[in-house]
């Protein structure tokens, strides 16, 4: 017998919500939920996300040094890497040439990708960052391989670091831009 008391109250705490939807705290006369809803009419009206956002992983190409961290950490294996070594001038004169990498390809295929952040937090370079563009669906799922280029047209949208605590020893984290 306990059950029915608590359905009924269910029942009534619904039909309150959906009464303050459709009409509002006012008197009831015209129904009005598009006006009194918590729900964004999405097509027509776009909310800010909120700060720190994860949307779409940008690639800042100058810094990524194809370390392949980024990509091995990935739990998703969504993240191709490839890249080829080179000798660079000595650093000091009378030295010897040092090899560096370069970046030829740099994928990310976010029909794959579940936006743990991992690839984000390894990287020690500061060459991947989160930026909180979300709209970036497509109408084939072949189209969200993004590449190198691609994903540096995501770096104007970055937010910049919010400052730390006062007194906080961390590293102060800049934006490439």
């Amino acid at each position: 017998m306990g059950l029915v008391p608590g359905m009924i109250k269910g029942l009534k705490v619904t039909a309150r919500t959906m009464i303050r939807t459709l009409f509002g705290d006012g008197p009831p006369v015209v129904p009005a939920p598009s006006e009194h809803s918590h729900t964004v009419q999405y097509p027509h009206v776009k909310e800010m996300p909120a700060d720190r956002a994860r949307g779409v992983i940008a690639l800042h190409e100058e810094n990524c040094t194809a370390c392949m961290l980024c990509a091995r950490e990935c739990p998703d294996w969504c993240i191709y890497i490839e890249g080829h070594k080179y000798l660079a001038p000595p650093r000091r004169e009378g030295g010897k040439p040092r090899q560096k990498n370069a970046l030829d390809r740099f994928d990310i295929d976010y029909s794959l990708c579940m936006y743990c952040g991992i690839c984000v937090e390894v990287c020690p370079f500061e060459a991947l960052f989160w930026s909180p563009e979300y709209e970036y669906s497509e109408p084939r799922i072949a189209d969200l391989l993004h590449d190198k280029e691609r994903l540096g047209e995501w770096m104007e949208t970055v937010p910049d670091f919010e400052p730390y605590e006062a007194g906080s020893q961390q590293k102060v984290l800049k934006v490439p831009r």
